[in-house]
């Protein structure tokens, strides 16, 4: 199914400037350029003043061109939670496969999930005056989306379109896939069913899809029968040992749905050791159609989550608009929502 895209109004933006800060503070532009070089002699109520502005408005300085705020470089910030994670390279060969023609380069500026780096990574990245940001995610701090607002660049948010979007956004629906692998369960007649992933509060697309997937499962007079959430990498040995957990804990399950394909396939490695029946004695199913998992014996019910066509997406939109950065309007204010394909797999019984 082609991507769907919309376009609408966006008001024209255009890059801060120490102007703006002086305004909001109430100082010279003099004392603004003090206090963020961190020169001259400044007292401290008039600094942090100036800094809470700052910080306020999302200005970061140019370390390129001192006053000369209107001066790019030919980067593009890409700001992703994890390397680690197999699903973030794919968003980035996506990203270069398009870029590689251009005379655009990506850098890469790691989170690790943890909202506070994404602040202190975006703010490093924007001072070097990047011609665009593209940002995995929609949930950010109030400053990192001052600062995305202020820049007065193409911004992409990518790998979820459930939210309102700084700039433009292009992803899944993760609630969408939550719902959808959740009817095609209960479809196949599972009824006990199991969850397991990470730690939600920080992993807010998996959050999503657990939320889709209860809702799905409530409305058909189903509850989850037991879950587990975990903290730190998402590995085939965590699933291993989860998946025995949740059965030893919950022996009449007769379903597990995983947030990701690693913990998935260590859930499928534990019930095929074990001489457990799948999908007939127990279901599996997992998320992002990873291909690591496509060597074993039985393949893993899972979900397409549209990798690289999402980095592709983005780094198209970065490089149509490269030119209006740093002008009014430098925006593309695009909502592109590709559709997941679901696979089920030899895990998951045909309803």
């Amino acid at each position: 199914m082609p991507p769907v895209t919309n376009t609408p109004d966006i008001p024209p933006r255009r890059p801060l400037t120490l102007r703006d800060v002086s305004e909001a503070s109430g100082v010279s532009e003099m004392t603004v350029s003090r206090v963020l070089r961190n020169r001259g002699d400044v007292s401290d109520a008039t600094r942090a003043r100036v800094l809470e502005a700052a910080k306020r408005l999302g200005y970061v300085p140019n370390k390129i061109a001192g006053a000369l705020a209107s001066s790019r470089v030919n980067l593009v910030a890409v700001v992703i939670p994890s390397l680690s994670n197999q699903v973030f390279p794919e968003v980035m060969t996506g990203i270069t496969s398009v870029l590689d023609d251009t005379p655009l380069q990506p850098v890469v500026g790691v989170t690790n999930y943890l909202p506070e780096r994404e602040e202190a990574v975006l703010y490093e990245m924007l001072s070097w005056r990047p011609t665009g940001v593209i940002i995995a995610g929609l949930e950010h701090t109030e400053a990192a989306i001052a600062m995305l607002r202020g820049a007065g660049i193409p911004v992409v948010e990518v790998m979820d379109v459930d939210g309102a979007p700084v700039d433009s956004v292009v992803g899944i629906s993760h609630r969408r896939a939550g719902r959808m692998m959740a009817q095609e369960i209960l479809q196949a007649g599972y009824r006990r069913i199991g969850f397991m992933g990470t730690k939600m509060p920080l992993d807010h697309r998996a959050r999503k899809r657990f939320e889709g997937f209860t809702d799905a499962l409530a409305k058909a007079g189903v509850e989850i029968a037991d879950r587990q959430f975990y903290s730190g990498g998402s590995g085939i040995a965590k699933g291993r040992e989860m998946t025995e957990a949740m059965l030893n804990r919950t022996p009449d399950l007769d379903f597990i749905y995983y947030s990701n394909d690693m913990i998935g396939a260590g859930g499928l490695l534990h019930c095929m050791t074990h001489g457990i029946d799948v999908p007939g004695r127990i279901g599996l199913a997992g998320f992002n159609g990873m291909e690591i998992v496509d060597g074993f014996p039985l393949r893993l019910a899972t979900m397409d989550s549209c990798r690289l066509e999402i980095g592709r997406e983005a780094a198209r939109i970065i490089a149509e608009h490269a030119d209006a950065a740093g002008t009014p309007g430098a925006g593309a204010g695009e909502r592109i929502e590709l559709q997941p394909t679901l696979s089920l797999g030899d895990t998951l019984r045909r309803g």
